[in-house]
């Protein structure tokens, strides 16, 4: 029992590892394109990391410093409400790009990779995918990089507010007080950009390494089909036998489960061993178990 207990312990630690180096690497995409390319366009985004910006053009306080006094700030205020798990994580994550943002920042400016104002709109879509890009890569490892997702935690314990509605109130907020400063609508059109550049390149980061396809064939050669699947493709099949209601014979339905790029494997084996062969293929965002993702 020692030596399993040890094993298990051994392989939550390499796993607690692996998280933190993914969430590393997404934080340091997340503070490059911040930095280099967002901060000297004069673009305020979403988040604590907008509302930073937002601060350092008004009076020219460093942005990092900025992230990690309003995150700790805001810690402090829903100390109560949050979970111990969300406040450690929460720690890391800020506790990593503020350093990073404070040391990259500088750097920038010193050592500029981009001229402001020369193509604003290409910079700010570089900004929005390395961000985008990041944050992928910190929620997908279970991290956080607290900001808004106090807030967020706050209005829906005690306000009963929808996570969507919550961050899209806070970042509306956010971006829209940009035109106080700047007093440019164009700015807050940046933001917008920005922040749904950054969304969709998360969300593809999160859910594209996940993305399976499902498919129902329906075959007389369902047998050499399911055989050749099973040891070329290396996935399972399930069988189904149903009826066809219009013809009201017996028919064989197979179900089978790959990750998308196996997907035309399946088609091309399919096709050669029975080009009438119906194929039915739907996209399924994550399928969790054996031979797929964990359940987290």
């Amino acid at each position: 029992m020692k030596i399993i207990g040890y094993l298990v312990h051994a392989a939550a630690s390499r796993q607690q590892l692996k998280d933190l180096f993914f969430i590393f690497l997404g934080i340091l995409s997340y503070s490059i394109g911040y930095t280099a390319f967002i901060l000297p366009e004069k673009v305020v985004m979403g988040g604590v990391s907008g509302l930073s910006a937002l601060i350092f053009y008004a009076v020219g306080i460093p942005a990092g410093v900025s992230i990690l006094v309003l995150n700790v700030t805001m810690l402090l205020i829903a100390l109560k409400a949050l979970t111990r798990q969300f406040i450690v994580r929460t720690i890391i994550g800020v506790g990593m790009m503020s350093v990073l943002v404070g040391a990259f920042q500088p750097f920038f400016e010193a050592y500029p990779i981009i001229t402001p104002g020369d193509d604003k709109f290409m910079h700010v879509l570089i900004g929005g995918a390395m961000g985008g890009a990041g944050l992928g890569l910190v929620f997908a490892h279970n991290g956080s990089t607290g900001g808004t997702d106090i807030i967020i935690a706050l209005l829906n314990k005690y306000f009963r507010m929808s996570f969507g509605r919550a961050m899209q109130f806070i970042d509306c907020s956010i971006i829209a007080s940009s035109y106080l400063l700047f007093h440019s609508v164009e700015t807050i059109v940046y933001g917008v950009a920005f922040t749904l550049v950054a969304s969709y390149v998360c969300d593809y980061i999160i859910n594209g390494t996940r993305q399976t396809v499902q498919f129902l064939i329906i075959s007389k050669e369902y047998k050499k089909i399911a055989d050749t699947i099973n040891h070329k493709v290396n996935r399972g099949v399930t069988l189904i036998e149903g009826r066809g209601w219009y013809s009201q014979k017996e028919v064989d339905i197979l179900v089978v489960l790959t990750r998308k790029y196996e997907s035309q494997d399946v088609f091309n084996y399919v096709k050669r061993i029975d080009p009438n062969a119906m194929i039915s293929q739907t996209y399924c965002h994550g399928v969790f178990g054996e031979g797929f993702d964990k359940i987290k």
